[in-house]
């Protein structure tokens, strides 16, 4: 039988089909347009705001209450109305198993009601106040201090009889809470749009004035006739602010109780010593709002276009989501735009005080598992350490605890290992002594009075 000779390889061909084809470099994946990262070093900032807001609310009368970013899109659908910007084009959907609708929220005060009607708290002591500091979720056009996920500090009395003395504690309260962040010079901005019946009657009135300028109007604003009228008075673009200057009032078709509802709200406000501006063309886009509407800006935003705090009384709410009438007023504040507004008066505001580090430096494997104790008995004595397990070098360790600012550095080798001693070096003019292990707390604290 003839032998045939083996086939020829080509090399490069085998070479391609192990490797397969030039790969690409791959791109690091961006964050989607209009989310953010928070960084380690804004952190601090967050932290404090946090902390002096949940003082403040604590102080007038408010617990703090968590809700799940994800909800059923029912709970928003009856609250804030299917017709508004919100639930036609903002709200982000969840993609469910199941047959659930489920949205991202795209605000928080509907979940505090659906919670509070839930759980039974209506059958607490009443009122119950609510606190809550998280993300909420808009896909609207980003803008400053406004993103697609944003964060809420919010406020809820829920419970109470419709009473005025609660619309005013909620404005006391996002006052004070602005001015304990040093904002000064605040801005309330406040209105009355009435009951419903009020409501109803106004609105036929602001369409009859409408209607003589429907050519005028933008686009947006020709759907709001249809949708959502109120919305008319909260247009942005220069030729509807101009044309709604001469659109009738809500005041002046206030019924009687509403009218004496809101008079009650500032005299309250007079009696706490904040002062307040009428702004009769205030509105608020959802549906679920009734009478006191309110605003507060800082001292320079003299056009009122960026609100800190917004707010106002709901007591239709609860009974859109299927429970029974009750009286609720409410606020939130966007954290992003109040932090922007609190630094640019006050850059250092959050920054942290310089504390008095020690790097804790080894050398060997020997020093390395014996700093492993060492590091938890610092930690308890109090003191802020710093190190890197990862580096052997001497010379690298020194160097990265001069970068750090470290103002000691305990450097432990084989040799003080077996002599049971340390080396306390103080980085700022290079001398350093070898001191025993047992004493060492007491030298650190010596060194760093």
């Amino acid at each position: 039988m003839a032998r045939t000779s083996p086939p020829r390889i080509n090399k490069k061909a085998r070479r391609a089909d192990v490797v397969g084809p030039k790969s690409k470099k791959r791109q690091i994946p961006q964050l989607p347009k209009g989310m953010h990262d928070i960084l380690p070093d804004e952190e601090p900032a967050r932290a404090k705001l946090y902390r002096i807001a949940g003082e403040v609310l604590e102080y007038y009368g408010f617990r703090k209450i968590e809700t799940p970013v994800v909800e059923s899109e029912e709970l928003f659908t009856r609250t804030i109305g299917e017709e508004t910007d919100i639930v036609e084009k903002e709200m982000y959907f969840v993609r469910s198993r199941g047959k659930s609708k489920l949205v991202l929220r795209p605000e928080m005060t509907a979940a505090v009601v659906r919670s509070y009607l839930e759980h039974g708290m209506h059958r607490l002591p009443q009122p119950q106040q609510f606190y809550y500091i998280g993300p909420a979720f808009r896909h609207e056009n980003p803008q400053a201090g406004r993103y697609r996920q944003f964060y809420q500090i919010g406020a809820e009395v829920l419970g109470a009889e419709s009473d005025p003395v609660y619309d005013a504690q909620v404005v006391v309260a996002f006052v004070r809470l602005l001015e304990e962040l040093g904002m000064t010079g605040l801005i309330v901005g406040i209105n009355s749009i009435g009951n419903m019946g009020d409501r109803q009657n106004y609105r036929k009135k602001l369409l009859d004035y409408y209607r003589g300028h429907t050519k005028e109007i933008c686009s947006d604003c020709g759907r709001r006739m249809k949708v959502n009228p109120l919305r008319l008075l909260d247009c942005k673009t220069r030729e509807c602010q101009l044309i709604s200057e001469g659109a009738p009032v809500v005041l002046d078709y206030l019924s009687g109780p509403s009218k004496a509802h809101f008079k009650s709200v500032l005299e309250y406000l007079d009696e706490a010593g904040v002062p307040y501006t009428l702004k009769p063309r205030l509105v608020r886009g959802l549906d679920y709002y009734n009478k006191t509407v309110f605003e507060i800006f800082a001292e320079d935003d003299e056009k009122g276009e960026r609100a800190l705090v917004a707010g106002g009384r709901y007591d239709y709410l609860a009974e859109s989501i299927g429970g029974r009438s009750t009286p609720g007023v409410g606020a939130a504040m966007g954290v992003e735009r109040v932090l922007g507004a609190v630094k640019e008066k006050n850059p250092s505001f959050g920054a942290l005080r310089p504390r008095k580090r020690i790097y804790l430096v080894h050398v060997g494997q020997l020093a390395k598992r014996r700093c492993i104790s060492l590091l938890e008995e610092l930690r308890k004595a109090g003191f802020t350490i710093m190190g890197n397990l990862g580096k052997n070098s001497l010379s690298g360790q020194l160097e990265l605890a001069n970068k750090v600012g470290s103002t000691l550095a305990l450097i432990l080798g084989q040799k003080e290992v077996f002599e049971d001693s340390i080396i306390i070096r103080d980085m700022r003019t290079g001398t350093q002594e070898t001191v025993p292990l047992t004493k060492v707390i007491r030298e650190i604290k010596k060194k760093l009075r």
